[in-house]
């Protein structure tokens, strides 16, 4: 489940239905995430040429269409892994299909054309989007300068696989309502076709630790800093506005040098040094620890499909500092469990921030909330049934 947002989707809501008396088998690729016990994981292979050279230990694996079909588009700064997934995916549940017989297809936001073939099968599929992936190329696109990385990043982007695949599943599920019309929108799926299940928080994990001490004027980020929708440049513009500038300390769970070069550039632009740091790559419980000694959790967000961050903060009782992007209105509510400010405004942010910094009183009040709200509206085994709702719909 540490291989992102979709991993824990995956794991948990695998989980649920299984403990609600469902078989379930899941086909995955590299980086393989976790699997709840009991769960029948088929492994796919992928030698990642993305990110890794020309395999010298086995070459021989090269030799293969799918192989060097990847091997060749990734050479020129296309990204085939969604297609290539798909098509091993397929072959992997027609060669399942000799053996059993599967009563619904649901796909985690490959929409590559192997899910597409998999219509042949007869057998209803439902696809999760968790958001569209143009929202991401938009936000990019804003952020570079030189025409050649822009170019690169247009080709990055297999936006009409997902176009063509999206439209033509039996039903498709959003995490909230604002991915819901971002998907009517960009993919132009009919409306009859969407269902919002909200992600779920494992409240027995995200908790309020007893024995924690919260450190004075501390701030927690989490997510992945090197991505331009996070916001994080606004973030430390709001640290470089507040008066308490030796007073208030931000924690961003994620990576730092060597692999993460951007963030750090910008807190060293901002001259934060000393008072921003990387946590590194963290399991939950650590995670849990941070979220526990700090003080606000921020999510400065440009969009988010959810906001996994955003809730794991509020379950673990942090009143929660975000934008008005996206869904985060639906997670935080603004008042209650957190401040929401306008995305892109650093000189709101430092301002939430100071306030509730200032308020003892006021970030117990909404940690306590948050908490509350979590247990009640967003738990994995409510989106189970629901997700169960939609898998009879189309039965």
């Amino acid at each position: 489940m540490y291989c992102g947002g979709q991993g824990v989707y995956l794991y948990y809501l695998s989980r649920e239905l299984q403990r609600l008396g469902h078989e379930v088998d899941v086909v995955v690729g590299p980086p393989y995430p976790d699997i709840a016990p009991g769960i029948e994981e088929h492994r796919v292979e992928n030698l990642n040429f993305f990110e890794n050279q020309f395999p010298k230990k086995t070459p021989f694996k090269v030799f293969t269409p799918l192989n060097l079909y990847e091997l060749a588009v990734t050479r020129v700064g296309m990204f085939p892994e969604m297609f290539a997934f798909s098509m091993r995916a397929y072959e992997k549940v027609r060669q399942l299909l000799c053996q059993r017989r599967f009563d619904i297809i649901h796909d985690n936001q490959t929409l590559g054309y192997g899910i597409l073939l998999m219509k042949a099968f007869k057998i209803p599929i439902v696809a999760t989007v968790h958001h569209p992936l143009p929202i991401d190329r938009k936000t990019d696109l804003a952020y570079l300068e030189r025409v050649q990385d822009r170019l690169w990043r247009i080709m990055f982007y297999p936006f009409l696989m997902q176009h063509v695949v999206t439209k033509r599943m039996d039903r498709v599920i959003t995490v909230s309502a604002s991915a819901a019309e971002e998907t009517k929108n960009v993919f132009k799926v009919p409306t009859q076709k969407l269902r919002v299940i909200y992600n779920g928080i494992d409240t027995t994990i995200f908790r309020k630790l007893d024995g924690e001490v919260k450190q004075h004027g501390h701030l927690i980020m989490v997510g992945n800093s090197q991505d331009r929708k996070k916001g994080l440049v606004y973030l430390l513009e709001a640290l470089r506005l507040l008066q308490r500038k030796n007073d208030v300390k931000l924690t961003i769970v994620d990576r730092g040098l060597p692999d993460n070069e951007y963030a750090p550039q910008l807190v060293n632009r901002y001259n934060l040094d000393g008072r921003v740091n990387f946590t590194g790559k963290v399991g939950l419980e650590e995670l849990v620890e941070h979220y526990s000694r700090a003080e606000v959790a921020v999510v400065p967000s440009l969009y988010e499909g959810f906001g996994l961050p955003a809730a794991e903060a509020m379950a673990c009782g942090l009143p929660v500092i975000a934008t008005t992007a996206g869904a985060l209105p639906e997670v935080v509510e603004d008042g209650k469990s957190g401040i929401l400010v306008p995305p892109q405004d650093a000189h709101a942010l430092a301002k939430a921030i100071e306030q509730l910094l200032n308020d003892e009183q006021l970030r117990r009040v909404m940690g306590e909330e948050g908490r509350k709200r979590v247990q009640t509206h967003f738990t994995w085994e409510q989106a189970a049934k629901k997700t169960l709702e939609v898998y009879q719909e189309v039965l």
